[in-house]
């Protein structure tokens, strides 16, 4: 009998949860810090159990991992070190869906040495990402090609016809998450050119991208790019771009956000009783809250009409509604974030979305090119799991399912860029129809991608 241990019972958990006690020879222990939530995405499967986890317990944390054969986190990204030096301590296995952040790159060497296989970015972005770009890329180079502009793009958004909210956003996974991606500075490539994009200025670096069937979608750099570059075995390429797609608007607001320093971590005590107009004068810095929308039009240099700050109004930043989290010492995103949670839900019966899309130009020694296109467009499942869950939580428990059954064995801290890993991942993925959809067109050589 196989024991895994999965550390989360979130938003994403449940399709993976659920894929792991479909194995007849496992047993799962899901832990959470609200056992409540542990147990609902168990369902009452025999052969799964849920204990609560207190948030910093690392002794109960270090139980469960000795008990077990391997463990997935779906903790906060900054918990992921230490479950893996745990892991590593007593050798045993993980998975994550998460970046593979410097202090987990630092723990490779250990991992190695301890015959431990440390697997992340095997969610959808970053995972079917990888993944499916990497079948593109070898199948390139098996025909004596090279890839010499890659552009990606992912986004989780609502299907188009729930796509009913000012922000054209819905959450699907954590608003604290969402935001903080936002607060990233980027690094790509273009036209052989190195470009630096401070975090302040990420959402200004915005352009349109059109995807079939969905329509013009808004795309902003992830992170950085050319740390891929090594990874994908692109070295010389001139074009590598990493890309968060959403619908038009998102951008502008966003900008709009972070200049007004709502995105900030700075805590603040906003006192009971509190409205949002008060609230939102004090945490732009103006001096009251009257004639509020006036000012934060000057502040922005926007006129008072700009849908900016329609989306505001629409949110109640400048109504005298009270405040969450009101009484207390908090920080301006920790309200944002509660009251974008509560108005940006998914109702019942509505669908989010996954929309992932790469493209490449291939040379070949014969002087011809090829555009290649993949689109990977994924619904979620009305009144049941979220396309962000399914794609996020069942590559996985895939990779884990392989791991334990010695289908892969690869000590060190991974990413699943090699064909042993992703073509069964994706093959998998694909019977559940979760897969990319490629499309290949012959180009002169002098044809060449815009980006913007």
């Amino acid at each position: 009998m196989k024991k895994v241990l999965v550390l989360g019972a979130g938003m994403v958990a449940r399709p993976l949860v659920q894929y792991l006690l479909d194995q007849p020879e496992y047993q799962l222990t899901v832990a959470d810090l609200v056992i409540a939530k542990a147990e609902e995405v168990i369902g009452g499967r025999s052969n799964g159990k849920a204990v609560a986890l207190v948030a910093g317990d690392n002794d109960t944390l270090e139980k469960l991992i000795v008990d077990h054969d391997l463990s997935v986190s779906l903790l906060p990204a900054p918990l992921h070190p230490v479950v893996a030096e745990l892991c590593i301590k007593h050798r045993k296995h993980m998975v994550t869906a998460s970046y593979v952040s410097p202090k987990m790159r630092e723990l490779d060497q250990a991992a190695r040495d301890a015959g431990v296989m440390i697997l992340n970015e095997i969610g959808v972005d970053p995972g079917i990402d990888h993944m499916s770009a990497m079948r593109v890329i070898d199948d390139v180079k098996a025909r004596g090609g090279k890839v010499t502009c890659f552009k990606s793009y992912c986004g989780g958004l609502p299907s188009p016809e729930d796509n009913d909210n000012p922000f054209g956003y819905k959450f699907s996974w954590s608003p604290r998450a969402v935001f903080a991606a936002g607060k990233n500075s980027a690094l790509y490539r273009l036209d052989g050119q190195e470009v630096q994009i401070p975090a302040s200025e990420l959402f200004a670096d915005h352009h349109t991208l059109p995807v079939e069937n969905i329509g013009e979608l808004e795309a902003y750099p992830n992170r950085d790019s050319l740390s891929y570059i090594n990874t994908y075995g692109l070295n010389g390429i001139d074009t590598m771009f990493r890309g968060t797609l959403r619908y038009p608007g998102w951008c502008e607001t966003l900008k709009a956000f972070v200049d007004l320093g709502m995105l900030e971590e700075r805590r603040m005590t906003f006192p009971a009783g509190m409205t949002f107009a008060q609230f939102f004068a004090k945490a732009v810095g103006l001096d009251s809250d009257e004639d509020l929308r006036e000012k934060v039009a000057k502040k922005l240099s926007i006129e008072e009409a700009s849908p900016i700050l329609c989306r505001f109004d629409w949110l109640g930043l400048f109504s005298n509604d009270p405040i969450p989290l009101a009484g207390q010492d908090s920080t301006p995103m920790d309200v944002l974030c509660a009251v974008m949670e509560k108005k940006m839900v998914y109702n019942p019966g509505e669908r989010d979305m996954i929309c992932l899309v790469h493209r490449f130009r291939a040379e070949f020694p014969d002087g011809s090119a090829e555009k290649i296109n993949s689109t990977l467009i994924d619904f979620g499942v009305p009144n049941g799991d979220s396309s962000m869950a399914r794609t996020v939580g069942l590559p996985a428990a895939i990779g884990a399912k392989m791991i334990l059954n010695g289908e892969i064995s690869i000590p060190g801290v991974q990413i699943p860029v090699i064909k042993e890993i992703y073509e069964p991942v994706l093959d998998t993925l694909a019977k559940m129809n979760i897969r990319c959809t490629e499309t290949t067109q012959k180009t002169g050589t002098g044809s060449v991608f815009k980006y913007k």
